[in-house]
């Protein structure tokens, strides 16, 4: 997970920026959470699609669509994020054969560290970082005025 950080950091800013943005009924756009983020647009929509495709986002099609969480905030954990857009990491990259300093020492001491801070993002919540970023100061963009016609 650690080593992968850039994709998964990347992804949990989209979903952050959904729940935050996007409230509990609106969307957002694709276009909008680049800009806000300051990424490629083009650059995030392998994460938009993979979040999709696991059901953590719902994509709404049409003038008015855009992206929206697929669960309540409360539901979704930081490792569920990471687990839909990273792959498995365990076949390694293709180096050689690694030596007894890595088998026997790294490797276990990696394994402690992943495990400790993957039950630590798994008890971590969009909604803790919703509240977080409200904390912070961070200001929605004022929802559409209500109208009314009779």
């Amino acid at each position: 997970m650690i080593l992968r950080r850039d994709r998964a950091m990347t992804a949990v800013l989209i979903m952050l920026d959904v729940a935050f943005y996007a409230g509990r009924s609106g969307t957002v756009s694709a276009a909008d959470i680049a800009e806000r983020s300051g990424l490629v647009r083009r650059g995030i929509e392998p994460l938009l699609q993979a979040l999709s495709r696991s059901k953590l986002l719902e994509s709404i099609r049409g003038p008015r669509g855009g992206y929206k969480l697929g669960r309540p905030r409360r539901d979704i954990s930081l490792v569920d994020i990471i687990e839909a857009v990273v792959g498995d990491d365990s076949q390694g990259d293709g180096e050689n054969a690694p030596g007894p300093l890595l088998t026997k020492i790294i490797e276990p001491c990696w394994a402690k560290f992943d495990r400790k801070l993957t039950e630590q993002m798994r008890q971590t919540t969009l909604e803790d970082l919703v509240r977080q970023a409200e904390k912070a100061g961070l200001k929605r963009p004022l929802s559409e005025p209500i109208t009314f016609s009779i």
